[in-house]
């Protein structure tokens, strides 16, 4: 027996002693998997004195994608469709960081045409805003607001629409490719998406009023699901989950991929303005913000794209397509800040084949719920509810 399946049994072990334990002195109940407050296939497994709870045990897996299986057995471009079904509500962030590493590893990311960078961006910022109203009109409706659940499908619908129209697809795009893109924005696309920027800013602040400041939701989030930036830090969390605890860490500024370094935005993070740092509130706090900043940088984008970067009847976003994908062998990592956190791929290539030796995939869904155990002791089973929803997670992604 090898030394990782002997820790396994005594992993294994561990665990049956503890729930044979808790059954005659606690209560074990099951949350999941199909319960409507775990978004998705997740089951919880809680350790309860009464009401109290314990401790929580996580148990992935009921989603397996085989994302890595198949990245072993495709192209790169040929993944890029595979890319967009991990975290199937952005598929845009998710294609755009695989795409970016095989650039890289292939020498050409320096030869993109600033147009395609900028439109990389804006779909990008678009995806990341719909991701977002996900998160937040599912928090309301777990809390128990139903009014906010509507108004974020309505607004969203319009971003679904704008991507459909430049991608042809609603959800699962494959519209970043390796050296360009699918296809050029359609005609009209610029002016149609100042259009809904003007009309959704004043649909946020009515939003806010709504749900960010009602005293009901800050009495269920404030103070609830306190994550300290040292146990965020420990733990590999990221994205709105590690800037809730109060750091200022974005990887669109830390490390400056893209066109990013050129756009002016903010990176919003946990103040307790109404609680504690690292509150539930504090966590949907920074995705409404962050909403905010997207919709900056998507005004940026249209400025260029319509005054410096206007498309020309010789543009060919496929132009710098490489005919044949073989990088040099070579170890590399590839991040960028996806809507819920860091998003990595690290490849293992040979030099020899179109298709990578090994492709492991680093999902911030994955860092960010195993957190939940450390912050859910002592709690109410219904706070334990709030802290689900507060850490925007996604099965596809977590399972891979």
């Amino acid at each position: 027996m090898t030394v990782q399946n002997t820790k396994y049994e005594e992993a294994l072990h561990r665990y049956n002693q503890k729930i044979a334990h808790a059954a005659t002195e606690d209560m074990v109940l099951n949350m999941g998997p199909q319960h409507p407050s775990t978004h998705g296939v997740l089951r919880l497994e809680l350790i309860t004195d009464g009401e109290i709870i314990k401790e929580v045990i996580p148990h992935a897996g009921y989603l397996h994608r085989c994302f890595e299986k198949h990245a072993e057995s495709l192209t790169y471009q040929q993944t890029i469709p595979f890319t967009d079904r991990m975290d199937y509500l952005s598929s845009m962030n998710n294609s755009h960081v695989w795409v970016m590493g095989v650039e890289r590893m292939m020498g050409i990311d320096k030869e993109i045409p600033k147009r395609v960078e900028y439109i990389r961006v804006l779909v990008c910022e678009l995806n990341r805003i719909a991701s977002h109203l996900i998160s937040i009109g599912t928090y309301g409706i777990d809390i128990g607001a139903f009014t906010p659940f509507l108004w974020c499908f309505r607004d969203r619908e319009h971003i679904m629409g704008m991507l459909e129209w430049a991608s042809g697809s609603r959800m699962l795009y494959n519209y970043i490719w390796i050296g360009g893109l699918f296809y050029d924005l359609p005609v009209g696309f610029e002016e149609r998406c100042r259009e809904f920027v003007e009309y959704f800013k004043p649909k946020m602040t009515e939003l806010n009023e709504l749900l960010t400041s009602n005293q009901i939701f800050i009495s269920r989030t404030a103070n609830v699901g306190v994550l300290p930036l040292d146990v965020a830090i420990n733990y590999g969390c990221s994205g709105p989950m590690l800037r809730g605890s109060g750091i200022k860490w974005d990887l669109r500024r830390i490390d400056g991929y893209s066109v990013y370094p050129e756009l002016d935005f903010d990176i919003p993070c946990g103040t307790g303005a109404v609680g504690t740092v690292g509150d539930c509130w504090d966590r949907h706090k920074v995705r409404v913000d962050e909403i905010g900043e997207s919709l900056k940088i998507i005004e940026q984008c249209l400025d260029r794209l319509q005054k410096e970067l206007k498309r020309t009847p010789d543009f060919d976003p496929r132009a710098k397509m490489p005919r044949k994908l073989t990088p040099k062998a070579q170890d590399y990592y590839m991040r960028g800040e996806g809507s819920k956190g860091e998003l990595g791929f690290y490849f293992i290539t040979d030099g020899k084949s179109e298709v990578p030796f090994r492709c492991k995939a680093r999902g911030p869904s994955f860092n960010n719920l195993s957190v939940v155990s450390e912050i859910s002791k002592g709690i109410m089973i219904a706070d334990l509810i709030a802290i689900i929803g507060s850490i925007d997670f996604v099965l596809g992604e977590l399972d891979r």
